[in-house]
């Protein structure tokens, strides 16, 4: 591993395997940071970077079994500081959380670069509007809703808005009540910028070719897209959430119905959050990758119970974070996918 690390200049690696419904161990390689010996361990935070979509809309569908949000009203009817601007798509099929959720609202803007430390950081509405400090072009439906899959980080930041909007609290105290604290996920946060007492505990990104990235991080007020600083312990815990809610276990943390919105397809593999491993039409298992600056991860979870997560923190994990998960695969017997 330490070779592979070193071929994508990837300085630090965490890990955590998930084997018969259980987290059996976390591990952690390398350093947080080049220009320091401090090593990565397993309660080093990373940018989960797009991994934050599926815990957010695991929130967005208990809001739904609360009463507080519904799948199929149009979203507009909920937004209440912002409105999906109407057009020929939205007035023959308005936009609603669940087409969000699966990426087929046909909303724009695939994802966002994140602020660096130095710049002003846009608000939500200015990330929507493409206005203000924001960095990124407003967010407009331009296909019909509904009629095909089209990956939108612009689409989450918009059920980002209507969970606020419904439930009448900043979006990072709706996680922390719905999602992070339910599953102890202690180490957690979707907290903008990130809190000063937890800077301590970063493992800082870093460029392709090794450097650290300017100002270690990039700022993400798209807090549903791309916000959450967490560790592959506490996702793990999140993936054996989804595991437990759709054996009904006592105590899950969606509905039977709810979970089966969360696990079944609804377009291109797709289900309302993650990205879904199938065979012969049934869902198998859940999984979902993360790409912000300067990190690259990725989760899966089978059915099973079994899985696993890995958090980089170079711009070149991806690859890196392929072989791992294919290692695996082949050591624990993992499903064919």
């Amino acid at each position: 591993l330490s070779e592979r690390m070193a071929h994508y200049n990837v300085p630090g690696v965490s890990m955590a395997l998930i084997e018969k419904g259980q987290m059996v161990w976390a591990k952690s390689w390398g350093v947080c940071a080049v220009d320091s010996n401090k090593p990565v361990t397993p309660t080093s935070l990373f940018q989960a970077a797009s991994m934050s979509k599926p815990v957010a809309a695991l929130a967005a569908l208990r809001m739904v079994d609360k009463g507080e949000l519904s799948l199929t009203d149009p979203i507009n009817n909920t937004l209440k500081r912002w409105q999906i601007p109407d057009n020929e798509f939205t007035r023959q099929q308005p936009v609603t959380l669940a087409h969000l959720l699966s990426h087929t609202a046909g909303t724009t803007v695939h994802g966002f670069a994140g602020y660096p430390q130095h710049v002003p950081q846009a608000t939500v509405l200015e990330v929507l509007n493409g206005s203000g400090a924001a960095n990124s072009a407003a967010v407009v439906v331009d296909t019909l809703p509904g009629s095909a899959f089209r990956y939108s980080g612009g689409g989450s930041t918009i059920f980002q808005l209507a969970m606020e909007d419904a439930g009448h609290k900043p979006f990072a105290q709706l996680l922390n009540e719905l999602v992070l604290q339910p599953t102890e996920m202690t180490c957690s946060t979707y907290e903008q910028p990130l809190p000063s007492a937890l800077q301590a505990s970063i493992a800082s990104g870093h460029c392709a070719e090794g450097q650290l990235i300017p100002g270690r991080y990039h700022n993400h007020p798209e807090q549903a897209a791309a916000s959450l600083w967490t560790t592959p312990t506490d996702l793990a815990k999140f993936v054996l959430a989804v595991i437990d809610a759709h054996v009904c276990k006592e105590g899950a943390l969606l509905s039977p119905s709810s979970i089966k919105h969360y696990l079944s397809e609804q377009k291109d593999n797709w289900g309302l959050g993650p990205r879904l491993y199938q065979q012969d039409g049934q869902t198998i298992g859940f999984h979902h990758g993360g790409s912000n600056r300067g990190y690259k991860s990725d989760f899966c979870g089978f059915l099973n119970g079994s899985g696993a997560v890995v958090m980089t923190n170079g711009e070149q994990g991806g690859p890196l974070t392929a072989e791992i998960m294919a290692a695996a695969a082949k050591v624990y017997g993992w499903p064919e996918r």
